[in-house]
């Protein structure tokens, strides 16, 4: 919520800063030749949040994980009530390279590095022995850290003096390098692990600005990840979920 916020805070900062530009520069068109340049270049700041999409598997309150499963708060059995996400702030840094198809359309790779963090919150009954069952909330934190290699084409309208909105649309490749997939389980804490690699589809919109030395675009860009990337490795954890997907949402500024 407080980034959808954030992101109509600036998208009303920029609708009433662009006309008042236009004015102030009494209609001056900056750098009017600069879409039509072959190829151009430049790099990308953002802030993102990451969240996921978590399915249940089916009748999940009726199954009971037994001792093992359920050994890192020492349970003889356990059941699980509910699996939730929990977002939080991340940011990103990237390149920008476009290659000009036309008036109206370009190819944009722009490989980034990319770091945040989700949590998932359990709400686990635990049974030992004679004891009264116990109500347990358990946060799980798993951090990311993304290698990204999209590739986007960009429809943009027609330019009006110095602002120009588009449209964008394309695939995102995502490597996890603090993915712990191949890390050794510890029963003394259970990690929750995902999968190194994540295919997404990506849509976005936002404005370009030029200024009279640079261009400079606001951007919000929705991910969807394509795969189940949950490692289940017979816990209470992992084994109640029965689809997990990653979702990014995007907040850039580019400067070309």
């Amino acid at each position: 919520m407080r980034f959808i916020k954030l992101t109509l805070f600036i998208a009303i900062s920029f609708s009433i800063f662009a006309p008042a530009n236009l004015k102030a520069q009494g209609q001056v068109e900056n750098m009017p030749s600069y879409d039509l340049k072959k190829y151009h270049f430049g790099f990308v700041l953002a802030v993102n949040q990451m969240h996921f999409s978590i399915k249940p598997i089916e009748g999940l309150n009726y199954k009971y994980f037994d001792e093992e499963q359920s050994q890192d708060f020492s349970g003889d059995s356990s059941m699980l009530f509910s699996a939730e996400h929990a977002p939080s702030m991340g940011f990103t840094v990237g390149i920008v390279s476009n290659l000009r198809l036309g008036q109206y359309f370009d190819l944009r790779f722009i490989p980034s590095l990319s770091f945040g963090e989700r949590y998932i919150d359990y709400r686990i009954m635990k049974f030992r022995g004679t004891d009264t069952p116990k109500l347990l909330n358990i946060r799980k934190n798993i951090p990311s850290t993304f290698v990204e290699l999209p590739l986007h084409i960009k429809y943009k309208a027609k330019r009006l003096n110095n602002f120009r909105p588009y449209i964008l649309s394309g695939a995102n490749f995502r490597i996890d390098l603090a993915s712990q997939a191949n890390k050794k389980s510890d029963a003394g804490e259970v990690v929750v692990k995902l999968t190194r690699s994540d295919i997404y589809f990506e849509i976005g919109m936002g404005v370009d600005f030029y200024f009279e030395w640079f261009k400079m675009g606001t951007e919000l860009k929705m991910s969807y990840g394509t795969f189940d990337v949950l490692k289940r490795e017979n816990n209470v954890y992992t084994d109640g979920i029965d689809k997990l997907n990653s979702k990014i949402f995007q907040l850039s500024l580019t400067f070309e």
